[in-house]
Protein backbone atom coordinates (compact mmCIF):
# COMPACT_ATOMS: atom_id res chain seq x y z
CA UNK A 1 0.00 0.00 0.00
CA UNK A 2 1.25 3.33 -0.98
CA UNK A 3 1.85 5.97 1.71
CA UNK A 4 -1.42 8.61 2.30
CA UNK A 5 -2.75 10.67 4.56
CA UNK A 6 -5.66 12.09 6.23
CA UNK A 7 -6.83 15.61 4.64
CA UNK A 8 -6.15 18.09 7.05
CA UNK A 9 -5.35 21.78 5.32
CA UNK A 10 -4.61 23.72 8.24
CA UNK A 11 -2.75 21.66 9.84
CA UNK A 12 -1.05 20.83 6.75
CA UNK A 13 -0.06 24.50 6.35
CA UNK A 14 0.91 24.90 9.89
CA UNK A 15 3.46 22.17 9.67
CA UNK A 16 4.71 23.14 6.36
CA UNK A 17 5.34 26.89 6.81
CA UNK A 18 7.36 26.20 10.77
CA UNK A 19 9.39 23.27 9.07
CA UNK A 20 10.20 25.49 5.85
CA UNK A 21 10.64 29.10 8.45
CA UNK A 22 12.59 26.63 10.71
CA UNK A 23 14.91 25.54 8.05
CA UNK A 24 15.27 28.81 6.67
CA UNK A 25 16.81 30.47 10.36
CA UNK A 26 19.17 27.65 10.45
CA UNK A 27 20.54 27.81 6.99
CA UNK A 28 20.66 31.71 7.18
CA UNK A 29 22.40 31.61 11.02
CA UNK A 30 24.99 28.89 9.43
CA UNK A 31 27.36 31.69 8.37
CA UNK A 32 28.22 33.14 11.61
CA UNK A 33 28.89 29.78 13.47
CA UNK A 34 31.66 27.62 12.86
CA UNK A 35 32.51 25.04 15.35
CA UNK A 36 36.22 24.06 15.57
CA UNK A 37 36.24 20.29 16.11
CA UNK A 38 39.15 17.88 14.87
CA UNK A 39 37.39 15.27 13.23
CA UNK A 40 39.93 12.95 12.44
CA UNK A 41 38.93 12.94 8.26
CA UNK A 42 38.05 16.36 6.10
CA UNK A 43 34.99 17.72 6.66
CA UNK A 44 34.79 18.66 3.41
CA UNK A 45 33.52 15.54 2.66
CA UNK A 46 30.12 16.99 3.62
CA UNK A 47 29.75 19.05 0.68
CA UNK A 48 31.06 15.76 -1.85
CA UNK A 49 28.42 13.72 -0.03
CA UNK A 50 25.86 16.98 -1.19
CA UNK A 51 26.98 17.30 -4.70
CA UNK A 52 26.37 13.42 -4.83
CA UNK A 53 23.29 13.45 -3.19
CA UNK A 54 21.95 17.05 -5.43
CA UNK A 55 23.16 14.79 -8.33
CA UNK A 56 21.12 11.26 -7.76
CA UNK A 57 18.08 13.41 -7.18
CA UNK A 58 18.41 15.56 -9.87
CA UNK A 59 17.99 11.85 -11.66
CA UNK A 60 14.86 10.93 -9.58
CA UNK A 61 13.55 14.03 -10.51
CA UNK A 62 13.88 13.45 -14.09
CA UNK A 63 12.92 9.76 -14.04
CA UNK A 64 9.79 11.27 -11.50
CA UNK A 65 9.08 13.17 -14.21
CA UNK A 66 9.11 10.37 -17.10
CA UNK A 67 6.95 8.28 -15.03
CA UNK A 68 3.89 10.92 -14.44
CA UNK A 69 4.01 11.43 -18.24
CA UNK A 70 3.62 7.62 -18.85
CA UNK A 71 0.93 7.58 -16.01
CA UNK A 72 2.83 5.08 -13.58
CA UNK A 73 1.63 6.91 -10.76
CA UNK A 74 2.95 4.46 -7.69
CA UNK A 75 6.47 4.29 -9.62
CA UNK A 76 6.35 7.87 -9.51
CA UNK A 77 4.91 8.48 -6.34
CA UNK A 78 8.06 6.07 -5.21
CA UNK A 79 10.92 8.29 -6.85
CA UNK A 80 9.46 11.75 -5.53
CA UNK A 81 9.23 10.46 -2.44
CA UNK A 82 12.73 9.12 -2.74
CA UNK A 83 13.95 12.37 -3.80
CA UNK A 84 12.44 13.99 -0.77
CA UNK A 85 14.33 11.67 1.52
CA UNK A 86 17.54 12.51 0.08
CA UNK A 87 16.47 16.07 0.26
CA UNK A 88 16.38 15.38 4.13
CA UNK A 89 20.08 13.48 4.13
CA UNK A 90 21.04 16.86 2.13
CA UNK A 91 20.14 19.08 4.24
CA UNK A 92 21.85 17.30 7.07
CA UNK A 93 24.89 16.68 5.97
CA UNK A 94 24.85 20.82 3.91
CA UNK A 95 24.22 21.94 7.90
CA UNK A 96 27.01 19.57 9.49
CA UNK A 97 29.18 21.05 6.38
CA UNK A 98 28.75 24.61 7.06
CA UNK A 99 28.86 24.38 10.94
CA UNK A 100 32.50 22.04 10.38
CA UNK A 101 33.96 23.83 7.41
CA UNK A 102 32.91 27.15 7.73
CA UNK A 103 32.30 29.59 4.64
CA UNK A 104 34.47 29.34 1.63
CA UNK A 105 35.48 32.32 -0.91
CA UNK A 106 35.46 31.62 -4.26
CA UNK A 107 39.06 32.48 -5.87
CA UNK A 108 40.79 32.49 -2.43
CA UNK A 109 43.74 29.87 -3.44
CA UNK A 110 45.61 30.32 -0.55
CA UNK A 111 42.86 29.54 2.05
CA UNK A 112 42.93 32.63 4.55
CA UNK A 113 39.61 33.68 3.86
CA UNK A 114 40.75 36.84 1.94
CA UNK A 115 40.32 37.36 -1.43
CA UNK A 116 43.03 39.70 -2.08
CA UNK A 117 43.51 41.54 -5.61
CA UNK A 118 45.93 39.21 -7.01
CA UNK A 119 43.52 36.22 -6.24
CA UNK A 120 40.25 38.38 -7.71
CA UNK A 121 42.06 38.63 -10.91
CA UNK A 122 43.15 35.52 -11.13
CA UNK A 123 39.68 34.04 -10.65
CA UNK A 124 38.58 36.47 -13.33
CA UNK A 125 35.16 36.87 -14.52
CA UNK A 126 34.07 33.44 -13.74
CA UNK A 127 33.58 34.77 -10.19
CA UNK A 128 30.70 36.41 -11.60
CA UNK A 129 29.22 33.52 -13.44
CA UNK A 130 29.49 31.46 -9.87
CA UNK A 131 27.69 34.21 -7.44
CA UNK A 132 25.22 34.48 -10.18
CA UNK A 133 24.60 30.74 -10.03
CA UNK A 134 24.98 30.60 -6.26
CA UNK A 135 22.65 33.47 -5.87
CA UNK A 136 19.97 32.47 -7.86
CA UNK A 137 20.44 28.43 -6.79
CA UNK A 138 20.37 29.82 -3.19
CA UNK A 139 17.10 31.92 -3.65
CA UNK A 140 15.22 29.17 -5.53
CA UNK A 141 16.38 26.52 -2.75
CA UNK A 142 14.57 28.70 -0.06
CA UNK A 143 11.72 29.52 -1.99
CA UNK A 144 11.15 25.44 -3.35
CA UNK A 145 10.89 24.07 0.30
CA UNK A 146 7.24 24.86 1.01
CA UNK A 147 6.12 24.61 -2.81
CA UNK A 148 8.17 20.71 -2.34
CA UNK A 149 5.93 20.07 0.48
CA UNK A 150 2.76 21.46 -0.41
CA UNK A 151 3.40 19.21 -3.86
CA UNK A 152 3.58 16.76 -1.73
CA UNK A 153 0.91 16.99 0.24
CA UNK A 154 -1.46 17.44 -2.57
CA UNK A 155 -0.48 14.37 -3.60
CA UNK A 156 -0.43 11.83 -0.38
CA UNK A 157 -4.81 13.22 -0.18
CA UNK A 158 -5.13 12.41 -3.51
CA UNK A 159 -6.08 15.59 -5.06
CA UNK A 160 -4.52 14.82 -7.91
CA UNK A 161 -5.29 17.99 -9.83
CA UNK A 162 -3.83 19.91 -7.86
CA UNK A 163 -1.20 18.41 -7.12
CA UNK A 164 -0.34 18.28 -11.06
CA UNK A 165 -0.91 22.26 -11.11
CA UNK A 166 1.50 22.86 -8.33
CA UNK A 167 4.40 20.42 -9.61
CA UNK A 168 4.24 22.47 -12.68
CA UNK A 169 5.75 25.71 -10.68
CA UNK A 170 7.61 23.10 -8.33
CA UNK A 171 9.30 20.56 -10.66
CA UNK A 172 11.10 23.01 -12.44
CA UNK A 173 12.35 25.39 -9.34
CA UNK A 174 13.95 21.77 -8.01
CA UNK A 175 15.63 20.69 -10.75
CA UNK A 176 17.51 24.08 -11.48
CA UNK A 177 18.71 23.59 -7.64
CA UNK A 178 19.52 19.91 -7.76
CA UNK A 179 21.24 20.71 -11.05
CA UNK A 180 23.21 23.55 -9.96
CA UNK A 181 24.03 22.18 -6.61
CA UNK A 182 26.62 19.84 -8.19
CA UNK A 183 28.24 22.62 -10.54
CA UNK A 184 28.09 25.01 -7.43
CA UNK A 185 30.16 22.50 -5.61
CA UNK A 186 32.65 22.08 -8.82
CA UNK A 187 33.40 25.87 -9.00
CA UNK A 188 33.62 26.43 -5.20
CA UNK A 189 35.67 22.94 -4.37
CA UNK A 190 39.31 24.03 -5.41
CA UNK A 191 39.28 27.16 -2.81
CA UNK A 192 37.99 24.44 0.24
Amino acid sequence: MMLSISKNDRKARIIIFSFSIVVFILISALGKYKLNVDLGFDEHIFAKINAVINSIVTVLLLAGFYFAKTKRYNTHKKIMLTAMALSILFLVSYVLHHLLAGEARFGDINHDGVLSETERLAAGSLRYFYYVLLSTHILLAGIVLPFILFTAYRALINENAAHRKIAKITWPMWLYVAVTGPVVYLMISPYY
